[in-house]
């Protein structure tokens, strides 16, 4: 994909994670709770979310419920089917880390690690209860690194 004036694909689409949750309507509960998620669009499919795009500050991230079968088509499960366990890490650069990390507590996250000064700025880590891993971070300005 080039970057051409009247591309389809605006820039904040071009790469976007996709996650994999085991209840969706919960999982757009908690992201709007937890990180003032806005929901852009759902479509529900067979009493489960079949599709959910939201924007949390200001990127978007999609999300839908598990769908293990048919594994050749779609063969995506939840970190619950995974034994809560994940294998990638959303990164969400805030303008407060401590506030984004407290209000995804009282949510319901749990926390992996609390916020801390790092030599790139100020980092927190946590858990969603979907089991997806969360870095909350808020970047030194140029002139502090």
């Amino acid at each position: 994909m080039s970057d051409t004036p009247g591309q389809a694909v605006s820039p904040e689409m071009r790469v976007v994670p996709y996650l994999s949750v085991h209840n969706g309507a919960a999982a757009l509960d908690f992201y709007a709770r937890a990180f003032e998620a806005e929901t852009i669009e759902r479509y529900d499919f067979d009493g489960t979310l079949g599709h959910a795009t939201v924007k949390i500050n200001g990127g978007i991230v999609m999300l839908a419920d598990e769908f293990p079968d048919p594994d050749d088509q779609i063969g995506n499960v939840s970190p619950k089917t995974l034994d809560n366990r994940t294998t990638s890490t959303i990164n969400l650069n805030v303008d407060d880390a401590d506030a984004w990390f407290e209000r995804a507590v009282a949510a319901g996250a749990a926390p992996i690690r609390p916020c801390r000064d790092e030599f790139f700025g100020r980092h927190g880590k946590l858990r969603d209860p979907f089991g997806h891993v969360w870095s909350l971070v808020t970047l030194k300005l140029k002139s502090e690194r």
